[in-house]
């Protein structure tokens, strides 16, 4: 009877609305207890932080083992197999989800943020953020399109259970290895060696402590399965069909975000943050300026996004209610991270534009192709 009432709760729209005002309060909280500013919580970002902590990518400052990550995909793994919707399925074009997942996270590090940090940021004051935000819905839309045209990847079918067990094993080891942190020895000035790479500056050394981001990653996981919480999907739904069911939730998460930020004194408004005494512009957190980049990096991942089926964080909960494509996308997003990094693609990076463009054209191609006639 308890459990009915919660499902029933939640597909309601006073159910998204208290969850999207929890999941933003609690990002906000986050960044107060030591994660990077304006990030208190960013998929793309926290997973490529990952795979440098792995040795993936070599940008000493972005290397951390986020607990955030494996939390939230646990979390609905926790969701789904109490109220009975974990169902182990694959099988719709698993190859071409792999290249979407990689394109989006390069998009993503182009504008340096996910669509939940896009939020975040505009929560935060960066208005470089409201440019991104513009190419995100120009992205899906350019993806809705796709979709009212025949797009379709395929049905994905039932598999049996182990094979939807695999992403939360690989989260649970990723948690295993931020516990105990192996290392191989000590270089000749002392600094440890890896497997484990782990940040001395930068926003990967800024992060609140282990258990809690657990904790709040956990509760996270839970609520987003249990709503269907999606920024993509919020755009989608108004655009296709005018509903604005998740676009309450959305908009919830920004509210309770603002709100936090000006409780906490985090809130600092402007492209920049201003100057420095040399005159030279002192950017907001893990940002830049270069708005045309802006906007393409998020039309590329918003595209991406709407043809994969959810956002960053949505395929993480889908992999933990045991749909393996999803969790195809976001290993796809893992290693587009190391090559964003590996091939100076990200933010105003040199590379970035032609990234873009590449990705584009691409992630196009595979909305023609893949059209039902």
């Amino acid at each position: 009877m308890i459990m009915a009432k919660s499902k029933d709760f939640f597909a309601l729209r006073i159910g998204i609305i208290a969850a999207g005002l929890l999941i933003g309060g609690l990002a906000a909280t986050l960044q107060r207890l030591g994660n990077p500013a304006n990030m208190g919580i960013c998929m793309a970002c926290f997973e490529r932080d990952i795979v440098g902590a792995l040795g993936l990518h070599r940008a000493a400052v972005v290397q951390y083992l986020r607990p955030e990550i494996p939390a939230i995909l646990l979390g609905a793994f926790i969701s789904a197999m109490l109220f009975r919707e974990y169902k182990a399925r694959t099988g719709s074009a698993p190859i071409v989800r792999f290249v979407l997942g990689m394109f989006a996270m390069i998009g993503a590090l182009i504008f340096l943020g996910c669509p939940w940090r896009a939020l975040l940021r505009l929560a935060g004051g960066d208005w470089n953020a409201i440019i991104g935000l513009i190419g995100l819905i120009v992205g899906v839309s350019a993806g809705v399109l796709f979709l009212r045209n025949g797009y379709n990847l395929g049905r994905s079918s039932h598999t049996r259970p182990f094979i939807g067990w695999i992403m939360p094993a690989i989260m649970i080891a990723i948690l295993l290895l931020a516990v105990m942190n192996p290392q191989f020895g000590r270089d000749a000035e002392g600094k440890a060696i890896g497997p484990i790479f782990m940040s001395e500056k930068g926003p990967g050394s800024q992060h609140a402590a282990l258990a809690i981001s657990l904790i709040i990653g956990l509760v996270i996981g839970f609520l987003a399965q249990r709503t269907r919480f999606c920024t993509m999907g919020s755009i989608r739904d108004v655009v296709l069909m005018g509903d604005t069911h998740l676009m309450s939730g959305v908009i919830a998460f920004i509210v309770a975000a603002f709100v936090m930020n000006l409780v906490y004194g985090q809130f600092h408004p402007g492209f920049t943050l201003g100057v420095d005494a040399a005159g030279k512009a002192v950017m907001q957190p893990a940002a830049h300026t270069v708005q045309y980049l802006n906007f393409l990096g998020m039309m590329l991942a918003g595209m991406a996004f709407a043809l994969a089926g959810g956002c960053p964080g949505r395929q993480l909960i889908l992999s933990g209610e045991g749909d393996g494509d999803a969790g195809v996308f976001v290993l796809g997003m893992l290693i587009g991270a190391a090559v964003a990094h590996n091939f100076n693609m990200v933010g105003n990076a040199p590379y970035a534009l032609p990234a873009v463009i590449i990705g584009l054209v691409v992630v196009a191609v595979i909305g023609l192709l893949a059209r039902e006639k």
